[in-house]
């Protein structure tokens, strides 16, 4: 953790911030916090800065918190992804929000497991999101949808909801190589890959195929390297 992400509800009136939870724990474990030590700290969604150990005790941090700077720029990507593996979901969303995706949208797919929509790491979806947010210093999570039907996704929303600029579907046997280039929207299939029927709905939505070559790759691996050979 190289942040402590607060939020408003941590604020008392006098413009403390108290905190009583994990990231108490992570203050007195792994950054070993002292009265009067400076710390790290952001707003969620809004500013970044540092904050002064008023007190720190077994029950409670006390921070005086001066929020003077933005977070860090974002490179303009969206993300359509198929629902992983709950396993592999819990990997790859602080990942996703440590590289400043913007739009996040979990979608069903034909080799998608209806039982995924059903698991519980979707209610971790938060914390997750903000573990990601604290290794990279950053405070803004994206904006996260669930789609369980693919084709209404495609057909009547996506247009309106995802960027425009560039629009790549990841697929193992497109003959396109993945350049470097944001902002764009980038499709992540499951690991069994997106079928024929999927890719021509993409494709009608203006999604070019690329490849990362012949090698398939585990979602907790491909979704990293895609987003980070975009930035």
């Amino acid at each position: 953790m190289n942040l402590l992400l607060l939020t408003e509800e941590d604020f008392a009136a006098d413009g403390t911030a108290r905190l009583r939870d994990r990231r108490l724990a992570h203050a007195l474990q792994i950054l070993r916090a002292a009265e009067g030590d400076t710390l790290r700290v952001g707003l969620l969604r809004g500013r970044v800065g540092t904050a002064r150990v008023l007190s720190i005790t077994a029950d409670e941090l006390v921070l005086l918190p001066a929020l003077t700077d933005e977070p860090p720029p974002r490179p303009g990507i969206d993300l359509l992804l198929a629902l992983p593996r709950p396993k592999a979901l819990r990997k790859v969303l602080p990942a996703i929000a440590a590289l400043g995706v913007d739009t996040l949208v979990l979608v069903n797919a034909a080799r998608v497991e209806k039982s995924y929509f059903q698991s519980a790491v979707l209610r971790e979806i938060d914390a997750l999101l903000a573990q990601g947010l604290e290794q990279a210093r950053d405070t803004r999570p994206p904006r996260v949808l669930l789609r369980e039907r693919f084709r209404p996704f495609v057909e009547d929303e996506l247009e309106g909801l995802l960027r425009k600029d560039l629009r790549l579907v990841a697929h193992p046997l497109a003959q396109a190589q993945l350049e470097r280039r944001a902002p764009a929207t980038l499709a992540i299939g499951p690991e069994g890959g997106w079928v024929p029927f999927e890719l021509e709905l993409l494709a009608a939505q203006g999604f070019t195929a690329v490849s990362l070559g012949p090698r398939v790759l585990r979602v907790e691996v491909a979704v990293p390297y895609l987003l980070g050979a975009l930035r």
